[in-house]
């Protein structure tokens, strides 16, 4: 099988790149317009392009009649923030992922509850695992796609989720985004350790 993507449609090449992509992490956007309204919705072409300085970045495409209610409120306030999403949210998540119209408030359709923010305007998941509060950075635009980065200025994190400091995976077991209708929850970790490179003096010996 051979892709040109010049030779088929959007949405052939859109089940093609969903279906290999695989799992997708999924940013769970809380948002505040100047309205003042909340929104609440997933994306699961996101991911953490640096740490230093920590940036995320989101890809939001336009509906047919427009911008979607979290870019809007994105470029009307100039922050957000990405909530994860773990197995008992599931539901909740693909609930707020219809596209409801702009004077619907997800968390009140999901009965999740907008906890207020350290450092930005945009409500939190409350019962979110993990959440990151981020200002925006910038915003590239490409035909019918915005990419959307986000500095990070605060993270929570709940403590059941650490070992040894760290967030566990399998403590948090993330849910992940597949091809069409299809999700996943990572409930197992392999470990293998980077192959250390000889030095050069080590080298030169052997």
């Amino acid at each position: 099988m051979n892709i040109d993507p010049a030779a088929i449609t959007h949405a052939e090449l859109h089940r093609f790149m969903i279906g290999v992509v695989i799992p997708r992490p999924i940013a769970w956007v809380s948002t505040i317009g100047a309205d003042g309204r909340h929104n609440l919705a997933p994306f699961s072409f996101f991911n953490a392009i640096a740490s230093q300085p920590p940036l995320l970045i989101v890809s939001i495409n336009e509906r047919a009649d427009g911008p979607k209610d979290t870019l809007r409120h994105i470029r009307e306030t100039k922050d957000f923030v990405i909530n994860l999403v773990d197995e008992p949210l599931m539901q909740r998540m693909v609930e707020t992922s219809g596209e409801w119209a702009p004077e619907v408030d997800e968390f009140a359709l999901t009965q999740l509850t907008p906890a207020p923010s350290e450092r930005v305007k945009s409500p939190r998941v409350a019962e979110a695992p993990v959440s990151m509060e981020c200002v925006l950075e910038r915003i590239l635009d490409f035909e019918s796609t915005s990419l959307v980065i986000g500095r990070m200025v605060w993270g929570c994190c709940r403590e059941d989720l650490l070992t040894d400091g760290r967030v566990d995976a399998l403590k948090l077991r993330p849910v992940a985004r597949l091809g069409g209708d299809g999700y996943t929850v990572v409930r197992e970790v392999i470990r293998l350790q980077r192959p250390r490179a000889p030095k050069p003096d080590a080298a030169r010996d052997g």
